[in-house]
Protein backbone atom coordinates (compact mmCIF):
# COMPACT_ATOMS: atom_id res chain seq x y z
CA UNK A 1 0.00 0.00 0.00
CA UNK A 2 1.26 3.84 -0.66
CA UNK A 3 2.59 5.83 1.46
CA UNK A 4 1.21 9.08 2.90
CA UNK A 5 2.73 12.65 2.83
CA UNK A 6 2.73 15.26 5.47
CA UNK A 7 -1.09 16.41 4.58
CA UNK A 8 -3.10 13.19 4.33
CA UNK A 9 -3.01 12.84 0.40
CA UNK A 10 -1.24 10.42 -1.54
CA UNK A 11 2.02 11.21 -2.92
CA UNK A 12 1.34 12.00 -6.33
CA UNK A 13 -2.33 12.95 -7.70
CA UNK A 14 -2.23 9.34 -9.59
CA UNK A 15 -0.52 7.23 -6.72
CA UNK A 16 -2.69 4.18 -6.24
CA UNK A 17 -2.78 0.82 -5.74
CA UNK A 18 -5.64 -1.73 -7.33
CA UNK A 19 -8.38 -2.40 -4.96
CA UNK A 20 -9.23 -6.15 -6.11
CA UNK A 21 -9.60 -8.49 -3.29
CA UNK A 22 -12.00 -9.41 -0.53
CA UNK A 23 -12.04 -6.43 2.17
CA UNK A 24 -12.72 -8.34 5.34
CA UNK A 25 -13.59 -6.98 9.32
CA UNK A 26 -15.70 -4.58 8.36
CA UNK A 27 -18.20 -2.65 10.62
CA UNK A 28 -21.25 -1.83 8.67
CA UNK A 29 -22.21 2.45 8.94
CA UNK A 30 -26.04 2.10 9.90
CA UNK A 31 -28.26 3.01 6.82
CA UNK A 32 -25.26 3.15 4.05
CA UNK A 33 -25.25 -0.55 3.40
CA UNK A 34 -27.67 -2.21 0.81
CA UNK A 35 -31.24 -2.90 2.32
CA UNK A 36 -30.83 -6.60 1.93
CA UNK A 37 -27.32 -6.68 3.17
CA UNK A 38 -28.42 -8.04 6.47
CA UNK A 39 -25.07 -8.51 9.26
CA UNK A 40 -26.16 -9.53 12.37
CA UNK A 41 -24.56 -7.79 15.21
CA UNK A 42 -21.18 -8.65 16.25
CA UNK A 43 -20.31 -9.93 13.37
CA UNK A 44 -17.93 -8.42 10.42
CA UNK A 45 -18.64 -7.80 6.62
CA UNK A 46 -16.95 -7.92 3.72
CA UNK A 47 -16.76 -6.45 0.29
CA UNK A 48 -15.28 -8.41 -2.65
CA UNK A 49 -13.89 -6.27 -5.22
CA UNK A 50 -13.49 -7.41 -8.88
CA UNK A 51 -11.99 -5.32 -11.37
CA UNK A 52 -13.18 -2.26 -10.00
CA UNK A 53 -16.11 -3.37 -8.84
CA UNK A 54 -18.04 -4.14 -5.56
CA UNK A 55 -18.62 -8.17 -7.03
CA UNK A 56 -20.54 -9.40 -3.51
CA UNK A 57 -21.40 -7.69 -0.60
CA UNK A 58 -22.26 -9.29 2.85
CA UNK A 59 -21.45 -10.80 6.25
CA UNK A 60 -17.90 -12.39 6.23
CA UNK A 61 -19.12 -15.64 7.90
CA UNK A 62 -21.41 -16.03 4.48
CA UNK A 63 -18.62 -15.13 2.16
CA UNK A 64 -19.07 -17.34 -1.06
CA UNK A 65 -16.58 -20.13 -1.70
CA UNK A 66 -15.60 -18.36 -4.93
CA UNK A 67 -14.13 -15.62 -3.08
CA UNK A 68 -12.37 -17.57 -0.40
CA UNK A 69 -9.01 -17.46 -2.38
CA UNK A 70 -8.68 -13.83 -3.57
CA UNK A 71 -6.38 -11.63 -1.80
CA UNK A 72 -7.05 -10.26 1.62
CA UNK A 73 -7.61 -6.68 2.91
CA UNK A 74 -8.08 -6.56 6.95
CA UNK A 75 -9.64 -3.30 8.03
CA UNK A 76 -9.52 -3.94 11.71
CA UNK A 77 -12.74 -3.30 12.44
CA UNK A 78 -13.08 -0.41 10.28
CA UNK A 79 -16.26 1.54 10.34
CA UNK A 80 -17.45 1.38 6.19
CA UNK A 81 -19.38 3.74 4.40
CA UNK A 82 -19.61 4.60 0.98
CA UNK A 83 -17.61 7.34 -0.66
CA UNK A 84 -18.37 10.78 0.45
CA UNK A 85 -20.49 13.03 -2.39
CA UNK A 86 -20.10 16.78 -2.20
CA UNK A 87 -22.90 17.44 -4.34
CA UNK A 88 -23.22 21.35 -4.69
CA UNK A 89 -19.23 23.13 -5.30
CA UNK A 90 -18.37 25.90 -7.04
CA UNK A 91 -14.19 24.93 -6.97
CA UNK A 92 -13.03 26.17 -9.88
CA UNK A 93 -12.03 30.20 -10.02
CA UNK A 94 -9.70 32.33 -9.85
CA UNK A 95 -8.54 34.45 -6.73
CA UNK A 96 -10.35 34.70 -3.24
CA UNK A 97 -12.43 37.12 -1.46
CA UNK A 98 -11.14 37.44 1.67
CA UNK A 99 -11.41 40.88 1.69
CA UNK A 100 -15.43 40.53 1.59
CA UNK A 101 -15.59 38.19 4.66
CA UNK A 102 -14.15 41.40 6.36
CA UNK A 103 -16.85 43.52 4.65
CA UNK A 104 -19.62 41.78 5.82
CA UNK A 105 -18.24 41.14 9.22
CA UNK A 106 -18.06 45.14 9.28
CA UNK A 107 -22.06 45.16 9.04
CA UNK A 108 -22.13 45.22 5.40
CA UNK A 109 -25.19 42.54 3.59
CA UNK A 110 -24.94 40.20 1.12
CA UNK A 111 -26.63 42.71 -1.49
CA UNK A 112 -24.14 45.04 -0.48
CA UNK A 113 -21.10 43.86 -1.17
CA UNK A 114 -22.38 42.86 -4.54
CA UNK A 115 -23.46 46.36 -5.36
CA UNK A 116 -20.39 47.66 -4.21
CA UNK A 117 -18.51 45.57 -7.21
CA UNK A 118 -17.74 42.31 -5.03
CA UNK A 119 -19.84 39.23 -4.47
CA UNK A 120 -19.76 36.81 -7.48
CA UNK A 121 -18.61 39.64 -10.31
CA UNK A 122 -15.28 39.89 -8.41
CA UNK A 123 -14.60 35.85 -8.94
CA UNK A 124 -15.76 36.97 -12.37
CA UNK A 125 -12.75 39.16 -13.01
CA UNK A 126 -10.40 36.99 -11.62
CA UNK A 127 -11.36 33.78 -13.54
CA UNK A 128 -11.65 35.77 -16.65
CA UNK A 129 -7.75 36.97 -16.56
CA UNK A 130 -7.22 33.10 -15.55
CA UNK A 131 -5.40 30.32 -18.06
CA UNK A 132 -6.99 27.71 -17.83
CA UNK A 133 -3.69 25.50 -16.58
CA UNK A 134 -3.79 28.65 -13.88
CA UNK A 135 -7.45 27.80 -12.74
CA UNK A 136 -6.13 23.66 -12.87
CA UNK A 137 -2.87 24.81 -10.18
CA UNK A 138 -5.60 27.03 -8.08
CA UNK A 139 -8.28 24.01 -8.06
CA UNK A 140 -6.09 20.93 -7.45
CA UNK A 141 -5.40 21.93 -3.18
CA UNK A 142 -8.92 22.28 -2.98
CA UNK A 143 -10.54 19.00 -4.48
CA UNK A 144 -7.11 17.13 -2.75
CA UNK A 145 -8.64 18.45 0.57
CA UNK A 146 -12.16 17.55 -0.11
CA UNK A 147 -10.49 13.54 -1.94
CA UNK A 148 -8.33 13.41 1.87
CA UNK A 149 -11.24 13.45 3.50
CA UNK A 150 -13.00 10.72 1.43
CA UNK A 151 -15.32 12.35 -1.25
CA UNK A 152 -15.92 10.38 -4.47
CA UNK A 153 -17.78 11.92 -6.59
CA UNK A 154 -18.23 15.67 -6.30
CA UNK A 155 -19.97 18.24 -8.61
CA UNK A 156 -18.56 21.69 -10.50
CA UNK A 157 -20.34 24.16 -11.09
CA UNK A 158 -19.45 26.99 -13.88
CA UNK A 159 -20.72 30.20 -13.66
CA UNK A 160 -17.12 32.41 -12.65
CA UNK A 161 -16.90 32.94 -16.40
CA UNK A 162 -20.20 34.60 -17.88
CA UNK A 163 -19.19 34.54 -21.31
CA UNK A 164 -18.69 31.58 -23.76
CA UNK A 165 -14.61 30.80 -23.42
CA UNK A 166 -14.53 30.96 -20.18
CA UNK A 167 -17.40 28.92 -18.97
CA UNK A 168 -15.67 26.67 -21.21
CA UNK A 169 -12.29 27.48 -19.51
CA UNK A 170 -13.95 26.14 -16.10
CA UNK A 171 -16.01 23.61 -17.13
CA UNK A 172 -12.21 22.10 -19.17
CA UNK A 173 -10.93 22.49 -16.21
CA UNK A 174 -13.42 20.35 -13.91
CA UNK A 175 -12.74 17.43 -16.46
CA UNK A 176 -9.58 17.55 -16.27
CA UNK A 177 -9.75 17.07 -12.20
CA UNK A 178 -11.50 14.06 -12.45
CA UNK A 179 -9.39 12.41 -15.38
CA UNK A 180 -5.96 13.54 -12.98
CA UNK A 181 -7.32 12.23 -9.21
CA UNK A 182 -9.69 9.45 -10.37
CA UNK A 183 -12.77 11.18 -9.31
CA UNK A 184 -16.29 10.88 -10.54
CA UNK A 185 -16.95 14.46 -11.62
CA UNK A 186 -20.02 15.93 -12.74
CA UNK A 187 -20.38 19.32 -14.28
CA UNK A 188 -23.13 22.04 -14.22
CA UNK A 189 -23.59 24.60 -16.46
CA UNK A 190 -24.36 27.96 -14.08
CA UNK A 191 -24.21 30.71 -16.88
CA UNK A 192 -27.17 32.11 -15.10
CA UNK A 193 -25.04 33.18 -12.18
CA UNK A 194 -25.14 36.89 -12.24
CA UNK A 195 -25.27 39.32 -15.33
CA UNK A 196 -21.96 40.48 -16.58
CA UNK A 197 -20.64 43.94 -16.56
CA UNK A 198 -20.74 44.33 -19.86
CA UNK A 199 -24.69 43.49 -19.73
CA UNK A 200 -25.50 45.93 -17.17
CA UNK A 201 -29.17 46.96 -17.91
CA UNK A 202 -29.33 44.15 -20.38
CA UNK A 203 -30.73 40.62 -18.58
CA UNK A 204 -32.58 39.60 -21.17
CA UNK A 205 -29.89 39.53 -24.10
CA UNK A 206 -27.75 38.06 -21.22
CA UNK A 207 -30.46 34.91 -21.23
CA UNK A 208 -30.88 34.58 -24.49
CA UNK A 209 -26.90 34.34 -24.95
CA UNK A 210 -26.45 31.77 -22.31
CA UNK A 211 -29.95 29.72 -23.61
CA UNK A 212 -29.50 30.17 -27.73
CA UNK A 213 -25.12 30.25 -28.22
CA UNK A 214 -23.16 29.35 -24.89
CA UNK A 215 -25.31 26.00 -23.73
CA UNK A 216 -25.32 24.32 -26.90
CA UNK A 217 -22.63 24.95 -27.90
CA UNK A 218 -20.99 23.52 -24.32
CA UNK A 219 -23.60 20.73 -24.25
CA UNK A 220 -22.40 19.97 -27.99
CA UNK A 221 -18.49 19.96 -26.22
CA UNK A 222 -19.26 17.06 -23.93
CA UNK A 223 -19.48 19.65 -21.14
CA UNK A 224 -22.44 19.84 -19.25
CA UNK A 225 -23.80 17.73 -17.21
CA UNK A 226 -26.53 19.54 -15.59
CA UNK A 227 -27.99 23.05 -16.01
CA UNK A 228 -27.97 25.20 -12.85
CA UNK A 229 -29.61 28.98 -12.26
CA UNK A 230 -29.30 31.67 -9.40
CA UNK A 231 -33.23 32.54 -9.11
CA UNK A 232 -32.99 35.81 -6.57
CA UNK A 233 -33.65 39.43 -6.58
CA UNK A 234 -29.99 40.11 -7.06
CA UNK A 235 -29.40 37.89 -9.70
CA UNK A 236 -32.54 36.14 -12.38
CA UNK A 237 -36.25 36.44 -12.31
CA UNK A 238 -38.46 33.29 -12.21
CA UNK A 239 -39.57 33.94 -16.02
CA UNK A 240 -35.48 34.01 -16.97
CA UNK A 241 -35.10 31.21 -14.66
CA UNK A 242 -37.23 29.44 -16.72
CA UNK A 243 -36.12 30.40 -19.99
CA UNK A 244 -33.05 28.78 -19.35
CA UNK A 245 -34.66 25.34 -18.19
CA UNK A 246 -36.60 25.19 -21.28
CA UNK A 247 -33.08 25.36 -23.10
CA UNK A 248 -31.55 22.65 -21.23
CA UNK A 249 -35.07 20.64 -21.42
CA UNK A 250 -34.46 20.89 -25.41
CA UNK A 251 -31.42 19.51 -25.31
CA UNK A 252 -32.41 16.16 -22.85
CA UNK A 253 -30.29 17.90 -19.90
CA UNK A 254 -31.48 17.37 -16.04
CA UNK A 255 -32.03 21.19 -14.61
CA UNK A 256 -31.26 22.06 -10.93
CA UNK A 257 -31.61 25.29 -8.87
CA UNK A 258 -30.08 27.77 -6.79
CA UNK A 259 -33.57 28.58 -4.84
CA UNK A 260 -35.22 30.83 -1.74
CA UNK A 261 -32.02 31.77 -0.56
CA UNK A 262 -32.71 35.13 0.40
CA UNK A 263 -36.05 34.93 -0.35
CA UNK A 264 -39.12 33.18 -1.17
CA UNK A 265 -39.25 33.73 -5.44
CA UNK A 266 -41.30 30.16 -5.57
CA UNK A 267 -38.08 28.84 -7.39
CA UNK A 268 -38.20 25.50 -6.20
CA UNK A 269 -42.03 24.74 -7.87
CA UNK A 270 -40.97 25.83 -11.19
CA UNK A 271 -37.84 23.68 -10.27
CA UNK A 272 -39.65 20.80 -9.47
CA UNK A 273 -42.27 21.24 -12.91
CA UNK A 274 -38.70 20.72 -14.76
CA UNK A 275 -38.06 17.31 -12.88
CA UNK A 276 -35.26 19.32 -11.39
CA UNK A 277 -32.50 16.87 -9.74
CA UNK A 278 -32.44 19.24 -6.85
CA UNK A 279 -32.91 22.86 -5.44
CA UNK A 280 -30.21 23.89 -2.97
CA UNK A 281 -29.77 26.26 -0.17
CA UNK A 282 -34.03 26.64 -0.07
CA UNK A 283 -33.69 28.94 3.34
CA UNK A 284 -36.91 30.26 2.48
CA UNK A 285 -38.80 27.27 1.29
CA UNK A 286 -42.79 27.49 1.00
CA UNK A 287 -44.73 25.15 1.93
CA UNK A 288 -46.01 25.27 -1.68
CA UNK A 289 -42.36 24.50 -2.21
CA UNK A 290 -42.20 21.76 -0.23
CA UNK A 291 -44.64 19.72 -1.82
CA UNK A 292 -44.27 20.41 -5.73
CA UNK A 293 -40.22 19.14 -4.42
CA UNK A 294 -41.52 15.69 -2.66
CA UNK A 295 -43.85 15.27 -5.89
CA UNK A 296 -41.10 15.36 -8.41
CA UNK A 297 -38.62 13.79 -6.00
CA UNK A 298 -35.95 16.45 -6.07
CA UNK A 299 -34.01 16.65 -3.27
CA UNK A 300 -33.28 19.36 -0.84
CA UNK A 301 -29.71 20.33 -0.95
CA UNK A 302 -28.71 22.14 2.16
CA UNK A 303 -25.76 24.28 2.67
CA UNK A 304 -24.65 25.27 5.70
CA UNK A 305 -21.68 26.72 5.11
CA UNK A 306 -23.14 29.21 3.66
CA UNK A 307 -25.98 29.98 5.88
CA UNK A 308 -23.09 29.81 8.77
CA UNK A 309 -20.33 32.67 6.66
CA UNK A 310 -23.53 34.99 5.92
CA UNK A 311 -24.59 34.95 9.52
CA UNK A 312 -28.31 33.68 8.33
CA UNK A 313 -30.46 33.19 11.19
CA UNK A 314 -33.02 31.85 8.86
CA UNK A 315 -33.56 28.08 9.05
CA UNK A 316 -34.16 25.76 6.27
CA UNK A 317 -37.41 24.09 6.69
CA UNK A 318 -36.23 20.86 7.99
CA UNK A 319 -38.92 19.36 10.07
CA UNK A 320 -41.61 20.41 6.75
CA UNK A 321 -39.27 19.07 4.57
CA UNK A 322 -38.62 15.34 6.94
CA UNK A 323 -42.00 15.51 7.34
CA UNK A 324 -42.87 15.76 3.54
CA UNK A 325 -40.26 12.72 3.30
CA UNK A 326 -37.97 14.85 0.55
CA UNK A 327 -34.47 13.51 0.83
CA UNK A 328 -31.99 15.91 1.98
CA UNK A 329 -28.08 16.38 0.99
CA UNK A 330 -25.63 18.05 2.75
CA UNK A 331 -22.60 19.46 0.43
CA UNK A 332 -20.01 22.41 1.20
CA UNK A 333 -21.03 24.71 -1.47
CA UNK A 334 -17.37 25.30 -1.75
CA UNK A 335 -17.12 29.10 -3.06
CA UNK A 336 -14.78 31.68 -2.54
CA UNK A 337 -17.26 34.16 -1.46
CA UNK A 338 -19.88 32.79 0.97
CA UNK A 339 -18.88 29.10 1.43
CA UNK A 340 -15.06 28.55 1.65
CA UNK A 341 -15.54 25.48 3.28
CA UNK A 342 -13.03 22.28 2.38
CA UNK A 343 -14.29 19.60 4.58
CA UNK A 344 -17.54 18.14 3.55
CA UNK A 345 -17.82 16.36 7.55
CA UNK A 346 -17.48 19.78 9.03
CA UNK A 347 -20.82 20.79 6.71
CA UNK A 348 -22.14 17.14 8.33
CA UNK A 349 -21.22 18.64 11.47
CA UNK A 350 -22.59 22.09 11.49
CA UNK A 351 -26.31 20.28 9.57
CA UNK A 352 -26.40 18.57 12.90
CA UNK A 353 -25.85 21.55 15.16
CA UNK A 354 -27.02 24.52 12.96
CA UNK A 355 -30.38 22.70 11.21
CA UNK A 356 -30.67 19.98 13.54
CA UNK A 357 -30.18 17.35 11.35
CA UNK A 358 -29.82 14.09 13.33
CA UNK A 359 -26.60 11.52 12.40
CA UNK A 360 -28.12 9.15 10.34
CA UNK A 361 -29.91 12.20 8.00
CA UNK A 362 -26.09 13.84 8.31
CA UNK A 363 -24.81 11.00 6.82
CA UNK A 364 -27.19 9.97 4.03
CA UNK A 365 -27.32 13.76 2.98
CA UNK A 366 -23.58 12.94 2.62
CA UNK A 367 -23.69 10.03 0.81
CA UNK A 368 -26.96 8.54 -0.23
CA UNK A 369 -29.18 12.00 -0.90
CA UNK A 370 -26.11 13.84 -2.25
CA UNK A 371 -25.32 10.97 -5.45
CA UNK A 372 -29.51 11.48 -5.76
CA UNK A 373 -29.01 15.32 -6.28
CA UNK A 374 -26.73 14.54 -8.86
CA UNK A 375 -28.20 11.70 -10.73
CA UNK A 376 -25.67 9.18 -9.23
CA UNK A 377 -27.67 7.26 -7.43
CA UNK A 378 -27.19 4.32 -9.34
CA UNK A 379 -23.63 4.19 -9.17
CA UNK A 380 -23.13 6.41 -6.01
CA UNK A 381 -23.76 6.88 -2.45
CA UNK A 382 -24.56 3.05 -1.18
CA UNK A 383 -21.99 -0.12 -0.63
CA UNK A 384 -24.17 -2.50 -2.59
CA UNK A 385 -23.10 -4.98 -5.10
CA UNK A 386 -22.48 -4.46 -9.13
CA UNK A 387 -21.15 -0.71 -7.92
CA UNK A 388 -18.18 0.88 -8.63
CA UNK A 389 -15.44 0.42 -5.49
CA UNK A 390 -16.20 3.86 -3.79
CA UNK A 391 -16.00 3.46 -0.39
CA UNK A 392 -14.43 4.88 3.13
CA UNK A 393 -13.03 2.69 5.92
CA UNK A 394 -12.69 5.13 9.23
CA UNK A 395 -11.21 4.50 12.03
CA UNK A 396 -13.73 5.52 14.78
CA UNK A 397 -16.20 3.55 16.88
CA UNK A 398 -19.86 4.23 15.94
CA UNK A 399 -20.57 6.15 12.39
CA UNK A 400 -21.90 9.47 14.95
CA UNK A 401 -17.99 10.32 15.58
CA UNK A 402 -18.09 11.49 11.61
CA UNK A 403 -20.61 14.17 12.55
CA UNK A 404 -19.53 14.89 15.97
CA UNK A 405 -15.62 15.60 15.45
CA UNK A 406 -14.68 18.73 14.03
CA UNK A 407 -11.54 20.37 12.98
CA UNK A 408 -10.29 16.50 12.65
CA UNK A 409 -8.93 14.92 9.67
CA UNK A 410 -9.37 11.10 10.69
CA UNK A 411 -6.85 8.79 8.86
CA UNK A 412 -9.22 7.12 6.46
CA UNK A 413 -8.40 4.39 4.21
CA UNK A 414 -9.85 5.58 0.68
CA UNK A 415 -11.13 3.28 -2.18
CA UNK A 416 -12.26 5.66 -5.16
CA UNK A 417 -12.77 3.89 -8.34
CA UNK A 418 -11.47 0.66 -7.46
CA UNK A 419 -8.42 2.43 -6.30
CA UNK A 420 -6.94 2.46 -3.00
CA UNK A 421 -5.81 6.34 -2.57
CA UNK A 422 -5.70 6.85 1.00
CA UNK A 423 -4.20 4.44 3.75
CA UNK A 424 -4.73 4.34 7.11
CA UNK A 425 -1.19 4.30 8.83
Amino acid sequence: MQHMDNHGHPNGAAASQNADGVWHNLKPAPGLWAADVAVPEGQSACVVVQQGQMAWVGPEAQLPAAYQALPRHDARGALATPGLVDCHTHLVYGGQRANEFAMRLAGATYEEVAKAGGGIVSSVKATRAASEDELFAQAVPRLQALLAEGVCAIEIKSGYGLALEHERKQLRVARRLGEAFGVTVRTTFLGAHALPPEYAGRSQAYVDLVCNEMLPVLAAEGLVDAVDVFCERIAFTLAETEQVFQAAQKLGIPVKLHAEQLSDMGGSALAARYGALSCDHIEHLSADGVAAMKAAGTVAVLLPGAYYTLRDTHLPPIAQLREAGVPMAVSTDHNPGTSPALSLLLMANMACTLFRLTVPEALAGITTHAAHALGLQGTHGLIASGRPANFVLWPVVEAAELAYWFGHKPACTIVRQGRIRGVMP
